[in-house]
C-alpha cells in the first residue's frame, strides 16, 4: 500500500471525518472509496467513448429502419411541448 499525503481545506476535512464517523468506517477507507469510484466513472466513461467511436451511422440506420411504424401504446406517447 502506498501512503500520499493529501492537502484539503479545513471544512472538506471536516467534512469527510463525519460522513466517514456516520459509516462507521475510517477516513482512509472512505477517501480510498471516494478516489475508486471516480476512477470507476472516468474508466467507464472512457470505455463508453471508445465503443460510441466504433459505431456506424449506417449500422444505426439499418437497425432503425426495422423497427415497425406502429403508434404507441395508451401511457407511451411522447408528451406534447
Amino acid at each position: 500500500m502506498t501512503a500520499l499525503t493529501v492537502r484539503l481545506p479545513n471544512s472538506v476535512h471536516q467534512k469527510i471525518r463525519e460522513l466517514a464517523e456516520r459509516d462507521e468506517i475510517s477516513v482512509n477507507q472512505f477517501i480510498a472509496s471516494a478516489v475508486s469510484e471516480k476512477m470507476a466513472s472516468v474508466l467507464t466513461l472512457d470505455y463508453l467513448k471508445a465503443e460510441a467511436a466504433q459505431g456506424k451511422r449506417s449500422d444505426f440506420d439499418h437497425l432503425l429502419n426495422l423497427v415497425p411504424s406502429v403508434s404507441a401504446e395508451a401511457g407511451d406517447e411522447m408528451p406534447k411541448l
